[in-house]
């Protein structure tokens, strides 16, 4: 006769995992994905069917650090560590989204036992701690009046150049600084010209959403023209805003768009700058472009700041 006892739990617990807040999965000890739950397809964007089967460092997540390194690839995924060792093990990481951007996610995770207590594999559990939820509300708010960007989803530059006004009144009036960040895609017309516009949007959108998801909730990251970004950073000290440049950098380095099965991937030169005294607003505009062009000059894909 069979034993029907434990059905009702065993119907609770797998609604209770599909109905996670967070992304969850579930892999073997070569850390094939065996379960994907509906907040994994959520955050990451990928589908339980597109990732069962497949490596966890399959192009899916490719976790990266700050530094844009790929974790499995430098030997230091904290899964295959937990698996290997049974520690318990938090971290904060970039995963990447199907659409191609990374999202700053805290990792969870921990061996995967079976009944007879044998480690069978691993469990990471994922949240996503981007500023997500300020950014929707806002670009609801931006499409209301109308200063959104249609094809990146970002603020446009007009919507920019009124908050470049309230932040200089703020500095004006309080001593508030506030720092730039003027971002270009690096040789993006040769990259129209060899993919096509379709997938030069699609790196436009893409470039876009790594900068907003990866920001803070005060601050403003907008499409300045063409493949231009203008990123307003409030009240920061120059380090800071050196640092955060520079990891944007490397985050977008390290995120790509997957096009017939080739990895199609760009990076960004950038110029940095602090509000200083006697600044105009145009004046601290032009000097932040003039920084980036001196990151195009030096070579592409860094900062310069001044």
């Amino acid at each position: 006769m069979r034993d029907n006892t434990n059905e009702p739990y065993t119907y609770a617990y797998d609604h209770i995992l599909k109905h996670l807040y967070d992304g969850l999965y579930f892999t073997d000890n070569n850390r094939k994905i065996i379960y994907w739950n509906k907040a994994a397809e959520r955050i990451s964007g990928f589908t339980a069917k597109e990732v069962i089967g497949r490596s966890c460092s399959d192009d899916i997540l490719t976790h990266v650090d700050k530094d844009g390194k790929r974790l499995c690839k430098s030997g230091r995924c904290p899964l295959a560590a937990s698996i290997c060792d049974g520690a318990l093990r938090e971290s904060e990481v970039y995963m990447h989204h199907k659409d191609g951007h990374r999202i700053p996610v805290s990792v969870r995770v921990s061996q995967l036992p079976d009944e007879q207590g044998n480690i069978v594999g691993g469990i990471e559990l994922f949240t996503d701690i981007s500023s997500q939820k300020a950014n929707t509300l806002r670009m609801r708010e931006l499409e209301q009046m109308a200063q959104l960007d249609n094809l990146t989803q970002m603020a446009n530059r007009n919507y920019l150049e009124q908050e470049l006004e309230a932040r200089h009144a703020d500095y004006q009036a309080h001593e508030v600084p506030y720092g730039l960040l003027f971002i270009d895609i690096d040789h993006f017309k040769r990259f129209n010209d060899t993919y096509g516009h379709a997938a030069g949007d699609e790196v436009l959108r893409f470039v876009a959403a790594t900068l907003t998801t990866n920001s803070r909730p005060f601050d403003v990251f907008g499409r300045w023209g063409g493949e231009e970004f203008l990123g307003i950073i409030r009240n920061i000290p120059k380090q800071e805003l050196e640092i955060i440049g520079a990891r944007l950098i490397k985050l977008v380095e390290a995120s790509y768009l997957t096009v017939d099965s080739h990895k199609l991937q760009v990076t960004i030169s950038v110029g940095a700058t602090i509000i200083q005294s006697g600044d105009s607003v145009t004046g601290v505009v032009k000097r932040a472009d003039a920084c980036m062009y001196r990151s195009k000059d030096a070579g592409r894909n860094q900062l310069s700041i001044a």
